[in-house]
């Protein structure tokens, strides 16, 4: 991972905040985010190297934080980068201070479904996935997609499908009560990816955590609700 690829935002110095992405986005999915964390924390924005197993991407996430000096760190992930945030929290737990997790499950789906569909985005590019995907990302209500769609179709097909093994590879279920760190589940009422009852799994195993489900929100809930997920973000780091 080179330096190149990772941003840092708000003041030296401040609370550190560790943000993750979902398969097929760029950090620019955070951007309606960085401004209301910015304020008071030391943001870290970053672009995930593809990796076959979440574990690997937890591993680059603690030589990242390493890197820039951040010992310790709060850790909002956000689907698969959500899944990272839970790995973290199981294997490196002196590391995470709070832990938001965003659309995400402790298991998703039977590991041949992603397999397969792996070798499609590897046989067929992802002009196979991406209209699927966005279907799943947004509410109808939501109109302004296309820079999501030109954000997907830009994902290399070899990363893209390294991330879809790593999500069908992953399986916390069984580790969720070790979870130590404060938690925040987040839910779009409307996702079908990964539907409040996966949110809800989440928050009733880890012993510190709760849920917030944000109505009128799909699977990129901090894009298409940005307001009430940024409120529940803030004030869970302020606890």
């Amino acid at each position: 991972m080179s330096v190149s690829e990772l941003r840092l935002h708000g003041p030296e110095g401040g609370p550190a905040v560790i943000l993750s992405n979902a398969l097929g986005t760029t950090s620019v999915v955070w951007e309606a985010q960085l401004p209301a964390l910015a304020v008071r924390h030391r943001v870290l924005t970053y672009e995930p190297t593809a990796r076959p197993t979440v574990e690997g991407l937890a591993k680059d996430v603690l030589e990242l934080a390493t890197r820039v000096g951040f010992h310790r760190f709060s850790f909002c992930g956000l689907s698969l980068g959500a899944m990272v945030g839970i790995r973290l929290a199981i294997s490196a737990p002196e590391r995470i201070d709070r832990l938001v997790l965003a659309c995400t499950s402790a298991r998703f789906g039977a590991p041949a479904e992603w397999r397969d569909r792996a070798s499609l985005v590897r046989a067929r590019g992802m002009q196979a996935v991406a209209p699927d995907a966005l279907e799943k990302w947004f509410t109808p209500a939501y109109v302004d997609r296309e820079p999501f769609v030109d954000m997907q179709l830009a994902t290399p097909a070899e990363d893209y499908a390294l991330g879809l093994e790593a999500i069908g590879g992953f399986d916390a279920r069984g580790e969720l009560a070790s979870v130590d760190a404060p938690t925040l589940v987040v839910s779009g009422a409307e996702d079908t990816a990964t539907p409040p009852a996966d949110g809800a799994y989440l928050a009733e195993r880890i012993p510190r955590a709760r849920l917030v489900v944000i109505p009128d929100a799909a699977h990129l809930a901090n894009v298409e609700r940005a307001d009430p997920f940024n409120e529940a973000v803030l004030e869970h780091l302020a606890r």
